[in-house]
């Protein structure tokens, strides 16, 4: 086997499909084929169903998926690590989507001044999904919320701990939560995230229920409408972070003031340890630092 055909096991397994697969790795479909029909003539076993439509991986299959993560891994590393001690290749690095703004984009500039010949490659998606890529190696760490059941073949280390604010659409003079409950609409986060649960969830201890004008399921979004005067929201502090709002006014949410903390999880035996561990200072630096009981 060589390493082109792993990748285009991953390629497939990554995106559904042999002819979206063969659209990702620049090959035509019947190359995609030849390759994987090659690689299960090698290992002597079916990687994919084709009965199905499309076709799926067999229990073989899955299991080669994982290897080929971690030899491609593997060979990415050693490709990288130079004699002058310089840190190359790719740092695949993921983040929830409220740190794609600002705060992720910063560290990284922050890390490119440290490792020049280190290029990155950014992946946005729900904490679940991200610390999957982190177990099966397709990423080497990612920026994920707490209140999530952090596997024990992972690392978490607590890096900000940032204030959930009421955003107020302009011209809004209110100053208590209960104030403006009675005066102005309210802009749901809707998604399946730790964040929207934890704002639904102390929406719901309130005396008054807000009238819920519309709903949305990204925080840009979210700031947007408040933006656009359509009601106020709950959003947490790096959703507006750098953003152009000096228009609207901001008050702590909660009494005391609620928080969500922020993370970042790697694997424990990561070969990317001293990087992400420079690109944790780099996170801390940009927001409050996160109590470490870790």
């Amino acid at each position: 086997m060589d390493t082109r055909q792993l990748e285009t096991l991953l390629a497939i397994a990554h995106h559904g499909g042999f002819a979206a697969a063969a659209q990702a790795v620049n090959l035509t479909a019947s190359a995609v084929s030849q390759q994987i029909s090659a690689l299960e003539a090698e290992l002597g076993a079916q990687l994919f169903d084709r009965n199905r439509r499309p076709p799926a991986l067999t229990a073989k299959g899955a299991e080669m998926v994982r290897s080929a993560n971690a030899i491609l891994r593997i060979v990415s590393e050693t490709k990288a690590s130079g004699t002058d001690g310089a840190v190359r290749g790719t740092l695949a690095f993921g983040t929830l989507r409220t740190g794609a703004t600002s705060l992720v984009p910063k560290a990284l500039a922050q890390l490119n001044d440290t490792y020049p010949e280190l290029n990155f490659r950014l992946r946005i998606g729900m904490s679940e999904e991200l610390m999957t890529e982190v177990v099966s190696g397709q990423l080497d760490g990612a920026l994920v919320a707490d209140h999530i059941a952090v596997p024990p073949s992972l690392h978490w280390t607590p890096v900000i701990n940032e204030p959930l604010v009421v955003l107020t659409p302009p011209g809004t003079t209110a100053r208590t939560l209960e104030d403006l409950i009675d005066a102005v609409p309210y802009i749901r986060y809707r998604t399946q995230v730790p964040l929207a649960r934890q704002i639904d969830t102390e929406i719901a201890r309130l005396a008054a229920t807000p009238r819920q004008v519309v709903s949305v399921n990204t925080m840009t979004a979210v700031v947007g409408c408040v933006q656009a005067g359509l009601g106020f929201a709950v959003v947490p502090q790096t959703a507006f972070q750098d953003m152009i709002t000096a228009a609207l006014n901001w008050f702590p949410f909660g009494a005391p003031p609620i928080h969500r903390r922020l993370g970042l999880v790697q694997r424990a035996s990561s070969s990317r340890q001293e990087v992400l561990a420079t690109l944790i200072t780099a996170l801390r630096a940009q927001g409050r630092p996160a109590d470490d009981h870790d």
